[in-house]
This record gives structure tokens, sequence and C-alpha cells, in this order.
């Protein structure tokens, strides 16, 4: 029997300026060594959903329902035990590689400030691993590049550190928030390989969240879809991508969507007629 590392049960999450409910009785698990996609439009409720797990949407939003993690409720726990779990336990790669890193600084303090903090590793050990990760993504010259500000790595090469730092902390779980959306279509490639290695070094679980069913495609197992806060449709990413399973009529039209998408590409490149 396959083990539950995350277990989501009666997720509401809304704002309590307006009322809005935001997420509305959302339930799910992600299993050991497996990779769980949320999909949906703008505004669905991934994020937040996403968010809510970590216990970091911003303050006017208020949530309720049980979030599980290896046997331990994160909905209760206080702040100082939940700061201890993120990073170590549970990783997040935000959609914007910018926002995870401090602008007044070079990337390395932050890289390295993290690993002590939940490793207790001294500086030699520290950097040691962490140029062995960030070579194990194909980012060139590690040390240079930890001495470098935020500003002055593109896009790709920030997604590729904070991957990198993954692979040191080894968390049980790992949620990636659009990892792929502020990327061009090279570096999306680039940072989606390196999610598939992630997993395969770490045999840890994964929720992944996008808009974008190539992505979703290339990494994950099992699919989610969302709409307006609620979840309409689960499944096995294969069954539910090949068209047999679908019921819901918006899960149909993403997946219709796609595949026109890719009929069109294929044809432009002289692919079909």
């Amino acid at each position: 029997m396959e083990q539950t590392v995350l277990a989501v049960s009666g997720l509401n999450v809304w704002d309590s300026l307006t009322g809005k409910l935001l997420v509305q009785d959302s339930s799910f698990e992600v299993k050991r060594g497996s990779c769980l996609a949320i999909i949906g439009e703008s505004g669905s409720g991934k994020s937040v959903t996403c968010r809510a797990v970590m216990r970091l949407n911003r303050q006017a939003l208020r949530q309720e329902g049980e979030i599980v993690l290896s046997g331990v409720n994160l909905s209760s726990l206080p702040e100082p035990e939940l700061r201890k779990k993120r990073g170590k336990q549970m990783c997040m790669i935000l959609q914007h590689g910018m926002r995870a890193f401090d602008p007044s600084c070079v990337v390395g303090v932050h890289l390295r400030e993290t690993v002590a903090e939940h490793l207790g590793l001294g500086r030699e050990e520290t950097t040691a691993r962490l140029k062995r990760a960030m070579e194990a993504v194909l980012l060139k010259d590690p040390l240079a590049v930890m001495n470098q500000y935020p500003h002055q790595l593109s896009g790709g090469m920030l997604q590729r550190m904070m991957i990198a730092l993954a692979l040191v902390l080894e968390p049980e779980l790992i949620i990636a928030d659009e990892p792929t959306t502020a990327l061009d279509a090279i570096a999306q490639y680039e940072v989606l390989e390196q999610f598939v290695r992630l997993r395969e070094r770490l045999d840890c679980s994964m929720l992944f969240v996008s808009h974008d069913l190539g992505a979703v495609r290339k990494v994950a197992d099992e699919l989610l879809v969302m709409r307006h806060g609620e979840i309409v449709e689960r499944g096995e990413l294969q069954e539910l991508m090949s068209g047999r399973r679908p019921v819901h009529p918006y899960t149909r039209e993403l997946i219709d969507a796609r595949q026109t998408l890719q009929r069109h590409f294929t044809q432009m490149m002289g692919g079909g007629s």
C-alpha cells in the first residue's frame, strides 16, 4: 500500500475582508514518490491551495480544514514549529525566482543561511554540498554564481538555484507553483528536465501547479482540475489526458484546447497537411 505524504481534507480559504470564498471544500492526497498536478485557469484557486498547504497566504486570507504532512497536522502547528518544516520537510519553488531571494545580498548568502538553519552544517560543508547540487542542475561555475545578486541571474538560473537547494535539503514534499510560467521556451524545457531528475534523485513527492498541460504531462502522475475554487476532476494523468475518462466539460475543454494548439503548431512546422 502506498504511503500518503500529504493529506488535505476539507480545505476552505476565504478573504476575510470581502468574504469571498477562494477555495471550497478541497480534499486530496499526494502519495510517496508521486507527483500530483493541479491545473486550471488563472484565479481557479491553484496557487492559493499551494500557499495554504505551507500556511503562507497573506494575512487577510483565512483557512480551515486539515493539512497532514507525514502524520503531523500542520493546521494546528505553532508557527515556530511550522517554520522548521518549511524548507526541510516541504520546499516551495515559486513562479518568479526573483521573489525567492533577498535582492540586497548575493544569492549565496540566502542559500548558506537556509542550509545552515535546517541542517546545521559548517560553512565549508555547506558550500561543498551547494556546489555539487548546482553542478547537478547544470549551473556552471557555482562559486561565481553564488557571488552574484538575483538581478544578475536569469529566471531559468534562479529556478535551477531553488531546485539545487531542494537537492541539498532533501524534503519529503516539493511544491512547485507555476515554476515555468515566467521562462522562455528553452528555459522551460531545461527546468522541467531538472524537475524530472529531482524526483529521480530524491524519490520525493511533488505538488506541481500549472496551467500548462504540456508541462504537467512531463512531470505528473495524477491530476486535479480546479475551477472557481473547486476541484471538478481528478484521476490518473494518462487516463485523463487520453480523453478516455474526463467527465467534466471543463476538463474536456482544457484537453481539446491543448490538442488543437498542438495540431496547429505541427502544421505550421510542416508536419501536417
